[in-house]
């Protein structure tokens, strides 16, 4: 009897165990018919030139072309300079006004971007 009660309780156990682990994902066409999945598919035409073009644009809203670091934070560059990336996006020290400008190549002539010597 005790082997019996034993038993259902592990099965039970095991069951809930089981039951549980099992996630569902419904995708994000679920609710609508295959028809205006296809038509939507077949309309829409991206040539390379738009694709480029939208990730420019898509890049230049993401990323500010100015922020403040802790200079903590930042590394220096072999030259002494500091710079902070984020998301393959590099910003450079304005020494002038402490604030990290995104990568241009005026950077390199103008001396803000310049470490001072001490």
């Amino acid at each position: 009897m005790q082997k019996l009660k034993i038993g259902i309780v592990l099965s039970v156990f095991s069951l809930l165990l089981l039951s549980c682990s099992k996630k569902v994902h419904p995708s994000a066409n679920e609710n609508k018919s295959e028809e205006e999945v296809v038509v939507k598919k077949e309309n829409t035409v991206i040539t390379e030139k738009e694709k480029t073009s939208v990730v420019k644009t898509n890049s230049k809203k993401l990323f500010p072309k100015v922020i403040t670091v802790n200079d903590a934070a930042a590394q220096k560059s072999v030259d002494g300079r500091l710079y902070y990336d984020v998301m393959n996006h590099r910003y450079w020290k304005n020494y002038k006004d402490g604030k990290y400008y995104l990568y241009n190549k005026s950077m390199y002539k103008n001396p803000d971007f310049k470490p001072r010597d001490n």
